[in-house]
């Protein structure tokens, strides 16, 4: 792997985690107004009218011609399809600390899927370091306290949500005849017409369409979460993930997916004003420990075919 490559990959995976660091603060806000399916249809909506203004400026720069879309489409239904339901409802039914691990396991699993799917063998050395942040994330998960409901559905969907997202991330790296920028314009596509969709009806039952058509028009604080969680999150992460995984590939970039959780504790700390513990710090060492030991070689991993 090139050296520019390699440092450019790293680059865009970092500044994608500390994109997701700080939308918890955002998904937080909106989320105390509305419900999660309002407030991912709003996100997406926002992010593909963005990302379309884009396109026609030539800012960013898609080509689907000639090209079959099932690879994408695929894609999209891993992330942010089904990731984002399975998240939701699995988060809704199960304790915080118990939500934290299991989406933690993140990288460990896209390191078997790349393994099943790619054929590629990753180093003893980045194995220990996917292993060591994972580990590093569960210590500050449960640095929050420990507390467990142990519902078997709202386990069922949280592993729905670890096994999409390491399934869209492998799937991304094979789709290599597409660029970073035409994957990231079919999900928010998907993501706009389904999470609309759901909206849609879940408002339509509640009698609330009139509220959810001027939501972001009449509520300031939603406006400015959605403007992030769409633009920033959707449209920058996304784009930054994407181009990541181009780059350095799956494995190295979900490696990085500890960071976030980093990001987050400190904006809470000097935002929030929330506490910074012993073990916070103890699992922040680890996780960027084991960022580092999985990133530290830049050989690429052996494929077995």
């Amino acid at each position: 792997m090139e050296k520019r490559k390699y440092l450019v990959g790293i680059g865009f995976a970092l500044a994608c985690q500390f994109i997701f660091g700080f939308s918890l603060l955002f998904t937080r806000t909106a989320t105390y107004l509305v419900s999660p399916m309002t407030l991912l249809s709003w996100r997406f909506i926002i992010a593909f009218a963005f990302y379309n203004i884009c396109v026609l400026l030539r800012i960013i720069k898609v080509d689907f011609r000639g090209k079959s879309l099932r690879p994408l489409i695929l894609i999209a239904i891993f992330h942010p399809f089904m990731y984002f339901v399975g998240e939701t409802i699995g988060v809704s039914q199960t304790s915080a600390s118990e939500s934290g691990t299991m989406i933690s396991t993140i990288p460990i699993v896209t390191l078997l899927c790349s393994i099943i799917v790619l054929k590629i063998i990753p180093t003893k050395l980045q194995a220990i370091g996917i292993a060591v942040t994972v580990f590093g994330v569960v210590i500050i998960v449960f640095s929050q306290g420990i507390d467990a409901v142990f519902n078997p559905f709202g386990y069922a969907m949280l592993l729905l949500a670890t096994v999409s997202y390491s399934l869209y991330a492998v799937f991304a790296q094979k789709a290599e005849e597409f660029t970073g920028a035409e994957k990231t314009y079919i999900m928010i596509a998907l993501g706009a017409i389904s999470f609309t969709t759901i909206a849609l009806i879940e408002n339509a039952l509640n009698g609330t369409l009139s509220t959810f058509a001027v939501l972001p028009f009449t509520n300031i604080s939603f406006l400015v979460s959605v403007l992030y969680l769409g633009i920033g999150s959707s449209v920058g992460a996304f784009l930054f993930y994407n181009i990541a995984i181009d780059k350095i590939g799956a494995t190295r970039t979900t490696s990085f997916s500890g960071i976030s959780t980093i990001i987050a504790i400190v904006a809470g700390v000097f935002i929030l004003q929330e506490n910074f513990t012993f073990f916070q710090g103890i699992g922040a060492v680890l996780v960027i420990g084991g960022v580092y030991l999985t990133n530290r070689t830049r050989t690429p991993t052996t494929n077995t075919t």
